[in-house]
């Protein structure tokens, strides 16, 4: 019984502007707890999978950062993609490399790098069912969230009938659910739907095996040099491992987890996270906030006082003030459009 994980830290994006750039993106700041988001991820997963037997997918240019936050994972095992392909390719590349090294019986254990959760032992405790029930049944698992609010920015997963003789609570998945609109995301909450964590648990070999059966967007690499990543990340269609292997798949099933997960996709998201005070308000830096509520701010060297405002977003980075409400920062991406290049491409 070998287990192995993978933690997808790629991409750059854009939703924690201005604190994030290409060479410091979220999941290698701290904004959860003092470590960078990387960090606390390989930490919960210490526990239940050595460094050794951890991968870290990540884009070229990161790698010398990941190398010098994580110096227990060997160098060998910080992959670096050629090009952004899709999570199937990326899981499939992983997949491929740990049954090289450690035979198709191997299970990997799939998470990202930028998310909080707040329950370490709890989720810890997922997993491991989630790779007991998958080398019992050969199957495709999923660890689906048990939903906190009726949230449409994330897909959802339907439970279907249990597995026979099991006892985890893992089901069959009756169906996904692509971002619904808020009504629907809260009656499909009512309706026991979990939401689409991303958190994968398999066999090596029974993930490859479906997806040579299901994806021809990605097995055609397949035939190529299993040590040719530039090769194999050049000959694959982009595609994402729910639709392209997932949703194709017979044998995939869901456990329900239940340990305080959060994307952190927002810097309104933080609020969720990290601890606020009697009025909601959270402060990276020295908060002096009256009379005001449900704040956010980040300003590590800079007092900021507030007074009289509520669900504002305050980040002070170096020279750099940004301030914009809650709702409106999930929507940075808007916000970086229309500035000039030299204002929205930070160093």
């Amino acid at each position: 019984m070998s287990r192995w994980a993978v933690v997808l830290a790629g991409g750059v994006g854009s939703r924690f502007w201005p604190l994030s750039t290409p060479s410091r993106p979220k999941q290698l700041l701290p904004l959860v707890s003092s470590q960078p988001l990387l960090a606390d991820t390989a930490a919960r997963l210490r526990p239940i999978v050595s460094s050794d037997r951890t991968l870290i997918l990540t884009s070229e240019t990161l790698v010398p950062s990941v190398a010098a936050l994580l110096p227990d994972v060997p160098a060998s095992n910080i992959l670096a993609e050629p090009r952004p392909a899709g999570t199937a390719a990326a899981l499939t590349w992983a997949a491929q490399e740990i049954a090289r090294r450690d035979g198709p019986a191997a299970v990997m254990m799939s998470v990202h790098a930028d998310w909080a959760v707040a329950d370490a032992a709890g989720f810890q405790h997922a997993l491991t069912l989630a790779a007991q029930t998958a080398e019992r049944h050969h199957a495709l698992v999923t660890v689906g969230v048990v939903p906190t609010r009726a949230d449409p920015g994330f897909g959802y997963i339907h439970p279907g009938e249990a597995l026979d003789g099991e006892t985890s609570g893992a089901r069959r998945v009756a169906r996904f659910v692509e971002k619904p609109d808020r009504a629907r995301a809260e009656q499909m909450r009512r309706d026991g739907y979990l939401w689409n964590s991303g958190i994968f648990v398999w066999r090596v070999g029974d993930f490859l095996d479906d997806v040579r059966r299901f994806t021809p967007e990605v097995s055609r690499a397949l035939h190529a040099n299993s040590d040719d990543m530039l090769g194999f990340f050049g000959a694959v269609t982009p595609i994402s491992v729910d639709v392209g292997v997932l949703e194709r798949s017979d044998r995939v099933v869901v456990l329900a987890g239940d340990f305080g997960w959060d994307d952190v996709g927002t810097w309104g998201a933080l609020r969720r996270v990290r601890r606020t005070d009697a009025a909601g308000n959270t402060a990276s830096g020295r908060l002096y906030a009256i009379d005001s509520r449900d704040n956010v701010v980040h300003a590590p060297s800079a007092t900021v006082v507030m007074y009289g405002v509520s669900n504002l977003v305050v980040v002070m980075e170096n020279d750099m003030l940004l301030v914009t409400t809650t709702e409106r920062s999930s929507d940075l991406k808007t916000l970086m459009d229309a500035l000039p290049r030299g204002v929205r491409e930070r160093p």
